[in-house]
């Protein structure tokens, strides 16, 4: 009972869409119709301001953050060692998925990047700084925020597979190694629209202004 309440709450929690609510508070209208057509971070900046992109990006953070950590706290308090990580690897996994298909937007979200970033804060630290690093080197050098959050997520998986090392496959680690398998694959699979894009060369720069008419080239709904 406590994995299924605290996944719920990950879940519903993870679906809040703050990028569509920001742009309906600021543009009084659906973020969806500007710009590359998501509810990311990195749209609501380009078609806002990077001011609400980044309380976006801290807000999608969060709430992958949060519920992961509250699993935690209820976990270590009602439940046996044995469980304490499966239900906050459940509850992270679940805000991810949130986000990625909120109820809230018919299932049409974003790409779960800043929600995973939160999620990984709390069950994996050291991971989650060497894909932080790697986000921010990548996409410093070629402006290109997916490429960046793609070589995020596989060395996230990487890194946290190798730092496991042998005890991966142990009972108490399961979870945890395929949620280190899993969830890159699912932001890289979101981002297949990208990945298209960027073998093409087409992909905006993170500072290249999107025209409305390019909405169509995003796959409909999707954020960051």
């Amino acid at each position: 009972m406590t994995i299924l309440t605290c996944s719920c709450i990950g879940f519903l929690v993870g679906g809040i869409p703050f990028g569509y609510l920001v742009g309906r508070l600021i543009l009084r209208d659906d973020i969806r119709n500007h710009g590359s057509g998501n509810i990311g971070a990195t749209n609501v900046a380009r078609v806002i301001g990077w001011k609400w992109g980044s309380l976006v990006l801290l807000l999608d953070a969060l709430k992958g953050l949060l519920p992961t950590w509250g699993a935690v706290c209820v976990a270590q308090r009602y439940e046996p060692a044995s469980m304490h990580v499966h239900i906050a690897v459940a509850t992270g996994l679940c805000a991810i998925l949130g986000h990625m298909y909120p109820v809230y937007l018919q299932l049409r979200g974003g790409k779960g990047v800043a929600t995973a970033l939160g999620v990984v804060l709390i069950l994996a630290p050291k991971a989650m700084l060497v894909a932080a690093a790697v986000f921010a080197v990548v996409a410093g050098i070629t402006r290109l925020v997916a490429l960046g959050s793609i070589l995020a997520a596989l060395a996230f998986g990487v890194l946290q597979l190798s730092l496991m090392g042998g005890s991966a496959l142990d009972v108490a680690n399961l979870s945890l190694t395929i949620f280190a398998v899993v969830v890159p694959l699912l932001i890289i699979w979101r981002h297949r629209a990208n990945i298209v894009r960027l073998t093409k060369g087409t992909e905006l720069t993170v500072t290249a202004p999107v025209a409305e008419d390019e909405i169509s080239e995003s796959e409909p709904g999707e954020g960051g």
